[in-house]
Formats: structure tokens, sequence, C-alpha cells
């Protein structure tokens, strides 16, 4: 049974209990014995379910439990303030939130198109012997650990932003303030850890999108060929936007992705503690703040409850954009 027809037969829950069944070898037994091992089936998938969200209801729970004391503390002026002072006890992430989405827009900016007109043409365009052999090369991405992706930015990217791409940027865009660049002689910044970042997640956003593409009836393209649009025209009209929820997806995980990255961060970003008013300008991302200090102070419990505050700001970023993101995709439909 091809990838295809697997897909197909799984569409609707009768298919998938005849699938398990098959698979596992029920269709051998009785009626009766048949009932109970889809009962017994059913109740073992319940219990995964089940474990699964109390793990990530155990996790969530954990970390803004650990961070209530600075939200009492801090209230407001935790998200709003920008001074970290741990001698006075003062907390304000306001940099770190800016630094982390400056950097995060930056990524996607740069790698949602690359992403999507891979997927394109992945499935829409290239042959299959072609599209299976540029297949393995862009998932292999994935495995490379994230300090190799900082080590590769540091030692090998960073000399050439430094010496090329950031005054080459400067002398034709630097009229316009965010193209400016602000630390000459720098290769680190905002730039060079988005170019990183945006490689990190090129592969989950054109996997992800190249199945959505995929996923789109034959039907669908033929009917737009026989009222004669060309391909082009039927990617762009009929394709993209019955495949918009998989992309949008496939974006939303690169970007949970971007915001959540750390190691790379540490390395390329800068840490400096300043909001970014360049996209060639360092700054500092609320996942480097964590690790850079949890070491130092895991076991004083107003910092501890800072850094965990930092995490739970992190999270309630990363739903609001899931449900942002959810909502214009359904405004699609």
């Amino acid at each position: 049974m091809g990838s295809r027809e697997l897909y197909e037969q799984v569409t609707n829950k009768e298919s998938a209990w005849v699938l398990i069944n098959d698979i596992f070898g029920f269709s051998s037994y009785g009626s009766g014995q048949r009932e109970l091992y889809n009962t017994a089936a059913k109740l073992l998938f319940l219990a995964c379910s089940i474990i699964i969200t109390l793990i990530v209801v155990f996790f969530v729970g954990f970390i803004f439990y650990t961070a209530l004391p600075v939200f009492k503390s801090q209230g407001l002026y935790f998200i709003t303030g920008d001074v970290w002072n741990y001698s006075n006890n003062i907390y304000g992430i306001r940099t770190y939130i800016a630094g982390t989405i400056i950097m995060t827009v930056v990524t996607l900016f740069m790698a949602v198109p690359l992403s999507i007109f891979t997927a394109i043409f992945l499935s829409e365009i290239a042959s299959p012997r072609v599209a299976s052999t540029i297949r393995p090369f862009i998932e292999l991405l994935v495995g490379i650990p994230s300090v190799v992706y900082g080590i590769f930015g540091l030692f090998v990217l960073e000399n050439i932003f430094q010496n090329s791409i950031e005054p080459f940027i400067d002398s034709l865009l630097g009229f316009i303030p965010i193209f400016v660049d602000l630390n000459p002689g720098s290769g680190v910044g905002v730039l060079l850890a988005s170019t990183v970042l945006a490689i990190m997640i090129f592969p989950t956003i054109t996997t992800i999108s190249e199945d959505a593409i995929r996923s789109v009836p034959v039907e669908s393209r033929h009917a737009s060929f026989s009222l004669g649009a060309n391909r082009w025209e039927t990617i762009r009209k009929v394709v993209l936007p019955a495949s918009s929820g998989g992309i949008m997806a496939a974006v939303v995980l690169g970007m949970m992705r971007a915001m959540g990255e750390t190691m790379a961060i540490v390395m390329l970003l800068g840490n400096s503690n300043t909001i970014p008013s360049s996209i060639m300008g360092p700054g500092y991302a609320m996942t480097s703040k964590i690790l850079n200090d949890i070491g130092h102070h895991f076991n004083e419990p107003e910092p501890r409850a800072a850094l965990f505050g930092i995490a739970a700001v992190l999270f309630a970023i990363e739903i609001i954009f899931v449900a942002v993101s959810r909502h214009l995709v359904g405004d699609r439909k």
C-alpha cells in the first residue's frame, strides 16, 4: 500500500479501524473478539491522549506556578519595564520581549517566502526524481544541532556579514533607520541571528507546506485547467487558497521554533540590553536571558521566579500568535 492510499484510507474513522484491524490481525478473530480488541485499542489510545494532555498541563502549570511570585511583586511592570536588577529585586522584560519579537519578524520575512516557494516547486513543478533528490537535503537540516548552527554563524557567517553584507546594506539603504549599521566592524546582531534562524526553520515550514499543498485534491487542479487556467493561475488561485490552513500552521510552527530557540541566539544576537533600532544592531532575546542567568540564580526564589516569568510570558505570546493565526485561517475559509 502506497503512502497516498494509506492517507486516503485513514481519512475517516471507519477506514481507520479497518486499517487497525488489518495491521494487528484482528480481522482473523470472531466478531466478539474483534469488538473486545477494538475497545481495548480505543482505551489505549484514549489513555495515551490523556497522558499527553496531563504532561502538557503539568508543564505549563509548573512554569506559571513558579513564576507567580514575580507577577505578584512586579505587576504590569514586569512586562512594561526595562530595568532588570537582582540586587534591588526589580525585573522588567520589555527589552527582551522587543528583541525576541524583532528577531522573529526578521526571521519570518526571510524564511517564509523561500520556504513556500520551495514547497510549491517540490509539489507542483519538480519531477518526482528531482523532488526526491532535493527533499532529503532539506530534511537533513532538521537534524543539525542548534549549537552547530551557532558555531557556523559565529565562525563562518559573522565575517561575511561584518565585511560584506552589512556594509553593503548600510551603503544602499542606510537612509532608512532600520538599515543603518549601528556597530561597524561587528557582525553579530539581529540580521545574523535571524539569517541562521531562517535556515533552521526553513525545513519545518517547507515540509509541512509541501504536505498541505499535496493534500489538495487533484480534481481541483483538473477543474481549473478545464476552465482555461494555466499552471501558475491554478497554483495561485486554487492550490494555495485551498492549502492556506496547512501553510499557516507551518508558518506558526516555524515562528514558535524561532521564538523558542536558545543556543544559536545566545551566540549570535549580541546579548545587549537595548531594544534593536536596526536589523543590524544587537539585541537580547528572552530565551537568552533565561539560559545566561538560570545557572547563577536557580537557588534564589525571587530571581528564579523572574526567570520562569520570562518563560511564562514567552509561552503566552506564542499562544496569542497561534490564536491570531487560527482566527485568520478561519476567516479565509
